[in-house]
């Protein structure tokens, strides 16, 4: 199997992590545009997301710190996007990246107002977090192979949380939002898929309400 075939069989994982390696490495190479790129775009404080620039939920997720930073997530999105991939249709694939992403992104503004935050993996989490909510529906049928999915991510979730004590710089809260949502989307999708668009929506009114919520939780700092 050539590369094009490969990319073919994952095009979505392997877009993102194209998309993602390509706007990490532009920064690297004009290095006037490090500094510039991540003060517009990153997720900023919480005055700066509440003054109106909420695009920051979307770009934030496509920016990385470091070689180290993007290394780590882009291997994450390669081992769980195939296995989604596989498993979801497009539109669910990328409604829970983006979702779960957002729900991330929330979680860590409310726990870290006044950090600069970026990264995937937060949306990277949702798709852990959606694999285990799948297999556990289907539980019954997969038995061994559930019970042996189940111990590899715990596996994986006690690394992560291990790295998220040995660097202080990694965002748990992004992550732990991420993956709860993941879960529960994904639950939701294997019981009935064809009500995706009802959950997505839903999804999307929960994240506005959450909006909605921190913009009154912080109002205090407009002073």
């Amino acid at each position: 199997m050539n590369n094009f075939e490969k990319f073919k069989e994952f095009p979505l994982t392997y877009g993102l992590i194209i998309i993602n390696v390509v706007i990490f490495v532009i920064p690297q190479i004009f290095s006037s545009l490090y500094e510039p790129i991540y003060q517009a775009y990153a997720l900023n404080d919480y005055w700066t997301i509440f003054k109106g620039e909420t695009y920051r939920f979307v770009t934030s997720i496509f920016l990385h710190f470091d070689g180290m930073h993007i290394l780590m997530n882009m291997l994450s999105l390669y081992m769980v996007g195939r296995m989604l991939e596989k498993l979801f249709s497009p539109i669910a694939y990328l409604g829970i990246y983006f979702v779960t992403a957002f729900f991330g992104s929330m979680f860590s503004l409310y726990a870290h107002p006044n950090s600069l935050g970026v990264g995937a993996s937060g949306a990277i989490f949702g798709l852990f977090g959606a694999l285990a909510g799948f297999a556990f529906f289907h539980r019954n049928t997969m038995k061994n192979q559930f019970m042996a999915f189940m111990k590899d991510f715990g596996i994986i979730l006690l690394i992560n949380l291990a790295l998220g004590f040995i660097f202080p710089s990694i965002d748990m809260s992004a992550h732990v939002g991420g993956l709860l949502s993941g879960m529960i989307l994904g639950y939701l999708v294997a019981r009935n898929f064809k009500l995706l668009w009802v959950y997505l929506l839903s999804s999307f009114g929960l994240l506005m309400l959450s909006y909605f919520y921190l913009e009154a939780s912080f109002s205090h700092y407009s002073m």
